[in-house]
């Protein structure tokens, strides 16, 4: 019998209407069956819980409120704003709150906190991790490192470091790098590797910052690798115990909250990042749930795993698990899901011309000189009843100079994970919540 774990993931919708970046868009109804999706394998430094608990299950089906294009954040419809200004910082009403901004000006397909390490605290923009559980940032000296905006951290700097000792029962919560180095002293600092999907990797000694929270566990990276884009590290919001949401539990609670501003959004503009119970989005009336899946289900305790019935283009498709990863730019779909997911839009799109010679992205179609772009309609239908409906610039993207689109979702083999990425996941508010069992 699966294991399965009372947590909730709770999707807001607050899509956008930002026709500027996807000009003149309409969706139009379609219908194409699919073989199930299947549940990923994958390494994790985490083996899955075997905690037993229950799932709630509701069955209501998202809703949309749109907001204007302006060069401020403001929702109409009633709805909340999805903005804030300021970096990571503590509130009486019992929320640690963040910005989150989009990388596309950095040339990241990624989204940066802001957030204040140290003491005196200097302030470093990390990325934003749903898929991953060690914070990390580039640290002085830094014998291998990308290119960032703005100076190392440096612990030489903050009183407010502490290296963690190889000893210390903390130092198992973290991979050693290969080959492992013996621990022969309480004052041998706990050295960590941590690598990534796409081959990216930190390497550095495991250790204690203030993060506006003191002691805050973080991997200080002297040798850091990968594609992250002018960001001075990353912050893991993943389920694991390394986490920056797990280690904030006992201040704030088991629920964190964000809305994903859009992409491409003026560099003014930013959303939210709030650690702790949200009553307005609780209490919103557009709000619906679904289930996260634990256990022997779940790939990993690190992700956040949900069960997907169906996907809908335009009608129904067959059953299986993904996540919703922050960490990802755009959507994964393992074959053969991805191949009718494809091949559906491929045979339902008319009137535009295909365009076969483009890398990565498919289908492409040429809309030179077309003002109103119809398109298939684009749905995830839990397992639990739930629907995600996708406005059509979450899962079309529009290539410069404007005169070609591409459908915003990659395949991946069967055996691979599947992913929600962050391009799908822009306005929308999410809140991950997890509960004791009973």
């Amino acid at each position: 019998m699966a294991v399965r774990g009372s947590i909730l993931v709770v999707l807001l919708v607050i899509f956008s209407s930002t026709l500027a970046a996807i000009a003149g868009f309409t969706a139009t109804t379609i219908t194409t069956q699919m073989p199930p999706l299947s549940p990923s394998e994958t390494s994790s430094e985490f083996k899955p819980s075997t905690q037993e608990s229950s799932r709630k299950r509701t069955r209501t089906q998202f809703q949309g409120c749109r907001k204007t294009r302006s060069r401020s954040p403001t929702i109409k419809s009633g709805c909340g704003p999805c903005s804030l200004t300021g970096v990571l910082h503590q509130r009486a009403s019992g929320q640690l709150q963040a910005t989150l901004k989009s990388g596309v000006s950095l040339g990241s397909g990624e989204y940066f906190m802001d957030v204040f390490i140290g003491t005196p605290p200097k302030h470093f923009s990390l990325i934003l991790d749903t898929g991953s559980d060690l914070n990390w940032v580039q640290c002085a000296p830094c014998h291998d490192c990308f290119e960032q905006q703005g100076p190392h951290y440096d612990p030489k700097d903050s009183t407010s470091f502490l290296d963690i000792s190889c000893k210390d029962p903390r130092c198992r919560l973290v991979s050693s790098p290969d080959p492992a180095q013996s621990c022969k002293s309480e004052n041998q600092t706990c050295p960590y590797f941590y690598w990534y999907g796409d081959s990216s990797n930190t390497t550095g000694d495991f250790s204690l910052e203030t993060f506006t929270v003191e002691n805050v566990m973080f991997g200080c990276g002297h040798w850091n690798r990968g594609l992250f884009h002018g960001a001075a590290g990353l912050l893991g919001l993943g389920r694991g115990p390394l986490s920056f949401a797990s280690q904030l539990q006992s201040l704030y609670g088991h629920s964190f909250s964000y809305c994903l501003v859009d992409r491409n959004s003026d560099a003014n503009v930013s959303s939210k990042l709030i650690f702790g119970e949200d009553k307005n989005l609780l209490s919103h009336p557009k709000l619906s749930y679904t289930s996260l899946v634990g256990g022997k289900e779940n790939p990993a305790d690190t992700f956040y795993y949900v069960e997907i019935k169906s996907v809908m283009v335009g009608g129904e498709a067959g059953a299986g698990g993904t996540i919703i990863d922050s960490g990802s730019t755009l959507s994964y779909f393992a074959d053969p899901a991805y191949q009718m997911i494809k091949e559906a839009f491929e045979k339902k799109v008319k009137g535009y011309p295909v365009v076969n010679d483009f890398p990565i992205l498919k289908p492409c179609y040429n809309v030179s000189g077309v003002e109103k772009i119809e398109l298939p309609e684009f749905a995830i239908l839990f397992a639990d009843g739930a629907v995600w409906d996708f406005p059509v610039e979450n899962y079309f993207i529009q290539i410069e100079p404007q005169e070609m689109v591409c459908l915003a979702v990659l395949g991946t083999p069967k055996s691979s994970l599947s992913i929600i990425g962050n391009y799908q996941q822009q306005n929308f508010h999410s809140s991950m919540t997890q509960r004791s069992p009973g």
